[in-house]
């Protein structure tokens, strides 16, 4: 898989794999394979019967991957995530491990368990491994965790942190279908229910779009565009915390995976722009003075992107 080509029809097969159960997703689907390709994770937010658990485990499939789901509660325990030790009597210990082994993780409503199982993740998404007991197990590669978390506030929910929040490389939101859509669905629900889906890569040929999307040429001006924008985001007076260095490393990485999909060697702003919202949005805190002026992340990123200077491409 070395040319524009075969990376384009490769793509397209995945998602055509995909359309076959989820219908009018395309956004996160796209997000989805951008996030795995560049080596992240991504945050679905959204209400439920929205499709994200099917959507999770159906892209799982077609990329040939294992996947499990964990599904958040109160009770819950950093172990259940992990896995934990066994011991016999004469001593012995055996590790069985916690789903969190898998190439494709759902985490489904992540805000529904406390604070300290939720960190249970944060060694996993950064590092590739967990630690049990002092020794450390690496996880299968490529690996992505797709959290899901329900409308905060709501009862029985524990707000994600900030650091939590940050270890996402993007985040979408699941929308109810629209009215042809749903029709779409209503009437193809047979076959929604039981797909006969199947893998149309291999974990290797992910591996090697992993590698090509690192060769997309990132100019200089490019790099200069992004730092601006989180720059400015900072400095915004209705911004109370602003983004992290993993928003303008977000936005690096993804856009040289939106210019391999799109068969480019190189960045073009409109992949910055097209990503802003998915990767900065999340990690942006509004002053309580502005939310009460209707004040949102969305709007503060849309506005930046109209004031910060659009670098010219040099032909």
């Amino acid at each position: 898989m070395t040319d524009n080509y075969k990376v384009s029809d490769l793509y397209g097969k995945l998602l055509s794999e995909i359309s076959k159960v989820i219908i009018g997703k395309g956004e996160i689907e796209e997000t989805l394979m951008v996030a795995l390709i560049a080596g992240g994770h991504v945050l679905i937010e959204g209400l439920p019967g929205t499709a994200k658990t099917k959507l999770a485990r159906t892209f799982a499939e077609v990329i040939g991957g294992q996947f499990k789901r964990i599904q958040f509660t109160p009770d819950m325990m950093p172990a259940d995530v992990t896995g934990f030790y066994i011991y016999s009597p004469d001593g012995a210990s055996r590790f069985i491990e916690g789903p969190i082994f898998a190439h494709i993780v759902l985490a489904d409503e992540l805000n529904r368990t406390t604070p300290r199982t939720q960190s249970a993740l944060l060694e996993a998404m950064q590092e590739y491994q967990v630690t049990i007991e002092g020794k450390s197990y690496s996880l299968a590669k490529p690996f992505m965790v797709i959290a899901t978390q329900v409308q905060s506030g709501g009862e029985g929910t524990y707000p994600l942190t900030d650091v939590q929040i940050d270890r996402f490389l993007l985040r979408v939101t699941s929308e109810y279908s629209s009215k042809e859509e749903e029709k779409q669905i209503i009437s193809n629900i047979d076959v929604i229910d039981e797909p006969d889906i199947k893998a149309v890569a291999t974990l290797d040929e992910i591996k090697e779009l992993q590698e090509l999307a690192k060769g997309a040429h990132v100019s200089p001006d490019i790099v200069e565009y992004v730092a601006s924008i989180v720059d400015s985001l900072r400095l915004d007076p209705d911004v109370l915390s602003g983004p992290s260095v993993r928003a303008g490393i977000a936005l690096f990485k993804c856009s040289r995976v939106l210019a391999l999909l799109d068969g480019r060697d190189f960045v073009i702003p409109d992949d910055i722009k097209h990503l802003a919202l998915h990767a900065i949005e999340h990690r942006i805190r509004v002053k309580p003075e502005a939310e009460m002026d209707d004040i949102t992340p969305k709007i503060i990123v849309e506005r930046t992107l109209e004031k910060v200077p659009v670098p010219k491409l040099k032909i």
